[in-house]
């Protein structure tokens, strides 16, 4: 049964305040229609972009010193071309993203491939906790494996209803449903069913249904329960991990799909925070620079009265 809280297209959608948006998506989709190697292009351009404007002159800030933290040994020459291929990431991550809603399913395989199918196949009745964390590519990903092994997303509702409801339909060609990631009892039910949703406990999502704990150098990285409640409502579910990465020499994109994890001999919260994180960084490290640095991953402070880690 589809989730009935789903955007649905609004007549208003049509009225004058929205043409802006309708012409910049009449462009993008005419851009998606040009060859990969154009398009990758095209994505290193908007990375240079992005890097020279007003907000990604602060989001690259911010991407700088979430480097600085959670690497502090990289000498800072390493670090700052580390940050550069992330900003060029960035510009392509707009392409993928157009890419993931509107291309055809031949020109999504002809691009991409699959390793690890094996491991969801095999665990698909148990109900699968499927670990994507917040690469540039995810949209990509998503799409390249739904084409395999369709699942539930997990997604945050977009505070423009237009784009709220354009995401929404872009998202499901890969999935057969979308949850609010709000929606615990929701996803608690689905892996009851033995069903695979998609979860992504790499941000900060704040001190509510958190507990600190070390993320890569930091110490006390604000990290979400709901890890814990999914496995203690859940136990028979599977934990496995992805990677959707960009291939460095232009042939398209990998998806890796790692063996499930095992959490069975934890059973709190902070153990299975820690152990989680620790799941993370080892995706992470598979592509660095593709990885969304942007968002203030250390934004929640263990006191209140913590100085910001961004000032």
């Amino acid at each position: 049964m589809k989730n009935s809280k789903l955007p649905t297209f609004q007549r208003a959608f049509l009225a004058p305040q929205y043409w802006g948006f309708w012409l910049v998506l009449g462009i993008w989709r005419m851009l998606l229609l040009l060859p990969y190697p154009i398009l990758r292009h095209i994505g290193n351009g908007l990375g240079w972009l992005f890097a020279h404007l007003g907000i990604g002159k602060r989001r690259a800030a911010i991407a700088r010193r979430n480097l600085e933290l959670c690497f502090p040994d990289m000498p800072e020459n390493e670090r700052e071309m580390l940050l550069q291929e992330n900003l060029r990431s960035v510009g392509m991550a707009m392409i993928e993203t157009g890419m993931a809603w509107f291309w055809s399913d031949a020109r999504i395989k002809k691009w991409s491939k699959i390793e690890g199918l094996h491991h969801l196949k095999a665990n698909q009745q148990e109900g699968i906790i499927f670990v994507g964390v917040h690469f540039l590519t995810l949209e990509l990903g998503a799409r390249i494996v739904g084409l395999h092994h369709p699942g539930l997303g997990v997604y945050r509702p977009n505070d423009n209803p237009l784009m709220d409801w354009l995401q929404t339909q872009g998202r499901l060609r890969s999935n057969k449903d979308m949850l609010d990631r709000k929606d615990l009892r929701g996803m608690i039910k689905a892996l009851r069913q033995g069903e695979t949703i998609w979860y992504a406990p790499d941000h900060d999502y704040g001190r509510k249904n958190a507990v600190f704990v070390p993320f890569f150098a930091v110490p006390d990285a604000c990290t979400t329960t709901g890890s814990y409640y999914l496995l203690k409502s859940s136990p028979k579910s599977k934990i496995i991990p992805f990677a959707p990465l960009r291939n460095r020499d232009g042939s398209g994109y990998t998806v890796s799909i790692s063996a499930p994890i095992d959490f069975s001999d934890l059973d709190d919260e902070t153990h299975i925070a820690t152990r989680m994180n620790r799941l993370v960084e080892k995706e992470i490290l598979k592509g660095v620079e593709q990885y969304m640095w942007l968002h203030r991953r250390f934004k929640t402070r263990p006191s209140e009265n913590d100085p910001s880690l961004y000032d």
